[in-house]
């Protein structure tokens, strides 16, 4: 039995699929919307914006990859002024990496709002190798590093900066012949 998620870096998002409500105390909006999946997230969020305010309309980017999310987050980073949101929809390991991209460039967290679609692949980090393996793993689960081929734990840690969650080798603590026997 793990911590509670609440006394972790883990985002309650990358958990279990969310869909927050859009930030209103805003006063200009992009979304950036991950796959298809999020058609519902972004119309959602546009409707409250335009109950919100009638007059204006948040920039919506539907990006395919990384490159694209991180283009569009430079392109709106470019022109942003107080009262600017950034708001993700998509699979959560996305998010994360839009949201470590975004953090290092000076977003704030409350600036940023989240609604995942899929939490179950996940970027690991080792911490043996610094090699990132994406896959279909959940938390205290263990995946092979595609890197240094260790059997990586998913620990209960989210770098805010790597957007990525921390792997350790399962069985540090063997000696390594008794890691050889099993």
């Amino acid at each position: 039995m793990g911590p509670a998620l609440e006394l972790t870096s883990v985002p309650p998002w990358t958990v279990t699929p969310t869909q927050p409500p859009a930030d209103v105390s805003g006063r200009s909006w992009a979304i950036v919307a991950f796959g298809d999946d999020t058609e519902s997230v972004v119309s959602t969020w546009s409707e409250q914006l335009a109950a919100a305010y009638p007059d204006q309309q948040p920039r919506v980017y539907r990006v395919g990859d990384d490159a694209e999310a991180a283009a569009a987050l430079t392109n709106e980073l470019a022109t942003a002024v107080v009262g600017w949101r950034l708001m993700v929809a998509g699979p959560a390991a996305a998010c994360l990496r839009l949201r470590a991209r975004a953090l290092a460039r000076g977003v704030a967290e409350d600036e940023i709002t989240i609604a995942t679609t899929d939490v179950a692949i996940r970027d690991v980090q080792c911490v043996h190798c610094r090699t990132v393996t994406t896959a279909a793993v959940g938390i205290e689960d263990t995946v092979e590093c595609s890197g240094c081929g260790r059997n990586l734990l998913v620990y209960y840690h989210v770098s805010r900066l790597q957007g990525a969650h921390l792997g350790f080798m399962v069985d540090a603590e063997r000696l390594p012949e008794e890691v050889a026997s099993r």
